[in-house]
C-alpha cells in the first residue's frame, strides 16, 4: 500500500491542465467545444454569461480533480457540486460563482484537503442528444498508442467496463507517427454510436484529437463525454463537452505554451518547493522523517522502519547531489509536518562524500535549531572523516554504520520523543 502510494506519485510524470485550457487547445485544432470563457471574479462571470447567446449556462469550478459534479465545497454551508446549470442571469451567475471562487472543492479524487478554486469556466448550455466516451493513451504492454471508445459516456468508464465490458472498444495505432487513417477513424466513430450522418465529422474529430496527442507530447487525452449535440439551426454536430489532458514532463522544453499553463496552486506546495531543489518528496502519514539518497535505498529504508514498528512521515530522495543546501531544504520539508518526532538520514556516499553529508547535517541541525532526534547511517567515501565531524560537532546526532540498528533506534526514539519538531 505504502509503496503503491509513493510509486504512483513519483511515476506521475505528466502535467495536468485546467478544463478551460483544454478547450482552448481543442479549439486550436478545430475540435468543437461549447462556447465559454474563464472568469476570476463573480462580476466577470456574470458578464460572460450575458455575452453567451443561450437561455442557460453551465458554471464549472476549475480544479484539477475528477468528480467535480458530485463534489462539495468546504464549510458547513458549502455549495453542493462544482458544476452548476443556471439561468442566464447576471445576478444568479455572480452569486453562485462567488460561492465557488476562493473556496475549496472536495471530491472523491481530491481527498479531504480538496482543491482551491481560483477561477470558474462559464459555458453555454447545449442540448446533448447522446454522450459517449473517448480516450487516447499509450499502452505500455504493446508500446503502441491506444484509443478507447465507448457508447456510454458521461459516467465512470471503470464502472462501464466492469458492468458491460462489451461496451468498451479498443483500437491500436500501429504506425504512431502516421496518425489515424480514414478507415480506422470511421471504425472508431461507429463505436461511439452517433447518428450515421455525423460519422465523417466524428472521424475528423478523432483524427484531430490524435494529432494533438502526437504533436503536443500528450500522455493522455480523455474526452468524457464526447457528445452528439443538437444546434438551433437544426444541424447536429459533435462536441467535446469535457476534457482531461496529461502531458509528458520530459517534453516541457518543446511544449512551452502548454507548460506555461501549469497551475502550481493545484499542487502540493511542499512537493513544488522540493522540485526546485531537484528533490523527490512525497508526504506520508507517519512520524519518522526520512532523508535518503537514491529511490531504491529510500524504499528499503521505509521498509525497515515499518519492520521495526515505525511509520515513515515521508519519502525524500535527494539523489546523488546531497549538498549542505539540499540537506537543509530536505530537513525543512520534513519539519513542515508537525507529526515528525525523529529524523532518519540514510546516505550511501558514492558520488557524494560522507564528510560533506556530515557537514550538511551539522549545519542544518544548528541553523534550524532542531530539537528532535537525528539518526544518521552513513556508508561510503570518507566515512571516517564524516564520523569524526559528527562526533566533534556538539550536535546530538546518533551515528550508525548499519541500516537495521539505525532504523531500530529511529523507531525507539520516535516513540519516546514528544511531537515537537523545533
Amino acid at each position: 500500500m505504502l509503496r503503491n502510494q509513493i510509486l504512483q506519485k513519483l511515476g506521475k510524470r505528466y502535467l495536468s491542465i485546467h478544463e478551460f485550457r483544454s478547450a482552448q487547445l481543442l479549439n486550436q485544432y478545430g475540435v468543437g467545444t461549447p462556447k465559454g470563457k474563464i472568469a476570476f471574479t463573480p462580476q466577470e462571470a456574470g458578464q460572460i454569461a450575458l455575452d453567451i447567446p443561450s437561455r442557460q449556462v453551465v458554471l464549472k469550478a476549475q480544479a484539477l480533480t475528477g468528480g467535480r459534479g458530485k463534489g462539495h465545497f468546504s464549510g458547513p454551508d458549502g455549495l453542493k457540486s462544482g458544476i452548476q446549470i443556471l439561468n442566464n442571469d447576471f445576478n444568479e451567475v455572480a452569486k453562485i460563482s462567488g460561492q465557488m471562487l476562493g473556496h475549496t472543492l472536495i471530491t472523491k479524487q481530491s481527498g479531504p484537503k480538496g482543491k482551491f478554486v481560483s477561477s470558474v469556466f462559464v459555458v453555454e448550455k447545449v442540448n446533448a442528444l447522446k454522450e459517449a466516451y473517448l480516450c487516447i493513451m499509450m499502452d505500455r504492454g504493446t508500446q503502441m498508442p491506444l484509443i478507447i471508445a465507448s457508447k456510454e459516456g458521461g459516467v465512470n468508464i471503470e464502472e462501464v467496463a466492469a458492468k458491460n465490458p462489451e461496451a468498451v472498444k479498443k483500437f491500436y495505432i500501429k504506425h504512431s507517427t502516421q496518425g489515424v487513417d480514414d478507415e480506422l477513424a470511421i471504425n472508431i466513430a461507429k463505436a461511439l454510436g452517433f447518428d450515421e450522418k455525423l460519422e465523417k465529422q466524428t472521424a475528423k474529430t478523432i483524427q484531430q484529437l490524435y494529432k494533438i496527442f502526437n504533436e503536443r507530447d500528450a500522455t493522455q487525452i480523455e474526452i468524457n463525454p464526447i457528445s452528439e449535440v443538437a444546434r438551433p439551426n437544426g444541424e447536429n454536430e459533435v462536441m467535446c463537452m469535457d476534457a482531461k489532458f496529461g502531458f509528458d514532463d520530459n517534453a516541457s522544453f518543446r511544449q512551452e505554451e502548454i507548460f506555461s499553463w501549469r497551475d502550481l496552486t493545484q499542487e502540493d506546495p511542499h512537493e513544488v518547493e522540493a522540485k526546485k531543489y531537484e528533490l523527490n518528496f512525497v508526504k506520508l502519514n507517519g512520524n519518522i522523517g526520512c532523508l535518503v539518497n537514491g529511490a531504491g535505498l529510500a524504499m528499503a529504508t521505509m521498509d525497515v522502519i515499518k519492520l521495526y514498528g515505525g511509520d515513515p512521515a515521508n519519502f525524500l530522495d535527494c539523489g546523488g547531489g546531497a549538498t549542505p543546501e539540499t540537506i537543509k531544504k530536505g530537513f525543512e520539508l520534513i519539519l513542515s509536518n508537525d507529526k515528525v518526532s525523529a529524523i532518519f538520514v540514510n546516505i550511501f556516499g558514492g558520488i557524494v562524500r560522507c564528510d560533506h553529508v556530515a557537514e550538511g547535517l551539522i549545519s542544518a541541525a544548528k541553523e534550524l535549531n532542531i530539537k528532535i532526534p537525528i539518526i544518521a547511517r552513513l556508508q561510503g567515501t570518507n566515512l571516517e572523516r564524516g564520523r569524526e565531524l559528527i562526533k566533534q560537532s556538539g550536535v546530538q546526532i546518533y551515528s550508525f554504520d548499519e541500516l537495521d540498528p539505525a532504523a531500530k533506534k529511529a523507531v525507539e526514539l520516535a516513540h519516546q520523543n514528544p511531537q515537537t519538531a523545533t
